[in-house]
């Protein structure tokens, strides 16, 4: 299976010093590399996007920019953005509350088979109303 990967994962793995990260955070790195190494590893344009944007050094922005240019942006069709506004309405009615991008990733995931590879808690939130799949850390 295909793994959407969140914001989250890619700044933790692009954007932060290797040598400050913690156990856990070396462990979602580490998975993070071996899923780009089997080829599983998606990204769209929205979290692209969220990657570049607040980086004020130029020089950061290009050599972010240009590790990202790598992947493909995964497309996104008129059915994923009506689905992000199912689950939007959904999750609001059930008092869960997300940003547009977290519901466009979790559309994206479900009408596409992909699982979703994120430290964002809110994502367990959605599980229950919008039948994501959350990609857990394999044991090394």
């Amino acid at each position: 299976m295909k793994v959407l990967i969140d914001t989250s994962v890619w700044s933790l793995a692009l954007r932060r010093k290797k040598e400050i990260l913690n156990e856990f955070e070396k462990k979602i790195v580490n998975e993070f590399a071996e899923l780009i190494n089997e080829t599983r590893a998606v990204i769209i344009g929205p979290i692209r996007q969220e990657i570049l944007s607040g980086i004020n050094s130029k020089n950061q922005y290009k050599q972010l920019k240009s590790k990202l240019r790598a992947f493909t942006d995964f497309p996104i069709k008129s059915g994923d953005y009506e689905k992000a506004a199912e689950f939007f309405n959904v999750c609001r009615n059930k008092g869960i509350q997300g940003s547009h991008i977290d519901f466009i990733i979790c559309s994206v995931a479900y009408n596409n088979n992909l699982s979703i590879f994120t430290t964002d808690n809110d994502f367990n939130y959605y599980i229950e109303q919008t039948g994501i799949i959350l990609h857990k850390i394999r044991d090394s």
